[in-house]
C-alpha cells in the first residue's frame, strides 16, 4: 500500500468539476461535489486527539491556531476506496428507488454513479 498523499484521483475530480459547472451538468456537480466531500470528511480528525483535554478556560490553548491538528493524509489506495464506496452507495439506492417506483431518482443515481466510475482506474483482475 502507497504512503504517499492521494492526488491524482482527487485531481480528476476537482479538475472535472468546473466542466461540469460550465456545462451546467447538476447530475455531475452533485456527484463531484458529494464525493470530494466525503474525501474531505475521511481527512478529518476524529476527535481522539483532543479526548483527554481538559475543558478548563485556564487549560485551553490561546492563539490563533493553538488548537489547531493536523488533517490525515490518504492514500490513493484509501481515496479510491471512498469513490467506489460512494459509486456503490448510489448504485444501491437507485436499486431502492427502482423497487418503490421511482424510476427519475433510480435513473439520476446512477448517472451520478457513472461519472464517478468515469474517474476510476479499472479494477486489474
Amino acid at each position: 500500500m502507497s504512503t504517499e498523499p492521494a492526488a491524482s484521483l482527487r485531481q480528476r475530480l476537482r479538475a472535472a468539476l468546473p466542466g461540469a459547472m460550465r456545462s451546467r451538468d447538476r447530475v455531475a456537480v452533485a456527484a463531484l461535489r458529494a464525493t470530494l466531500a466525503a474525501i474531505e470528511n475521511a481527512e478529518a480528525v476524529d476527535g481522539s486527539a483532543l479526548a483527554g483535554a481538559s475543558l478548563a478556560i485556564e487549560d485551553s490553548p490561546a492563539g490563533a491556531g493553538a488548537a489547531d491538528v493536523a488533517r490525515r493524509a490518504l492514500t490513493e489506495e484509501q481515496v479510491e476506496s471512498i469513490v467506489r464506496a460512494e459509486r456503490d452507495e448510489r448504485l444501491s439506492a437507485a436499486d431502492d428507488y427502482e423497487r418503490a417506483g421511482r424510476a427519475d431518482h433510480a435513473e439520476r443515481l446512477r448517472r451520478e454513479a457513472e461519472i464517478l466510475a468515469a474517474h476510476l482506474l479499472p479494477v486489474p483482475d
